[in-house]
């Protein structure tokens, strides 16, 4: 899932969309980890930071509960991740490129409501 999906799921939930709640409670419920980018917490990071998100708690709290709920996979920034976003020209956004080559090297699918990925069709995606 993409970070925006990850703060809606986290806090929000009711703003997902049928098919990315469906996907997300289904994974959880066969007990399958729904995986995301380390680029991921670097963006959550970075916008807690400059006080752009506003959430309760501290950010240490937030990445404590991402670490140790099974629901959540962090996948790395591998050479392979790296390699395939800088094939990515159709995406300007590093995070975008990040997250989307982190699907496509991992062959998943990505629960995602950016419609600047959804309409690249560069990976499979959960609207």
């Amino acid at each position: 899932m993409d970070t925006h999906i990850l703060i809606q799921w986290l806090f929000r939930s009711r703003k997902l969309s049928r098919d990315q709640l469906k996907t997300i409670e289904a994974a959880a419920h066969r007990g399958e980890p729904v995986a995301l980018s380390a680029m991921s917490l670097l963006e959550i990071a970075v916008l807690m930071s400059a006080e752009k998100l506003a959430i309760t708690g501290s950010l240490e709290e937030l990445f404590q509960d991402l670490n140790s709920n099974p629901l959540f996979r962090v996948l790395p920034l591998s050479y392979e991740v790296a390699l395939d976003a800088a094939s990515l020209s159709a995406l300007r956004d590093p995070a975008d490129r990040a997250i989307v080559a982190t699907a496509r090297v991992h062959r998943l699918r990505l629960v995602t409501s950016d419609q600047r990925i959804i309409e690249s069709r560069l990976a499979q995606v959960v609207e």
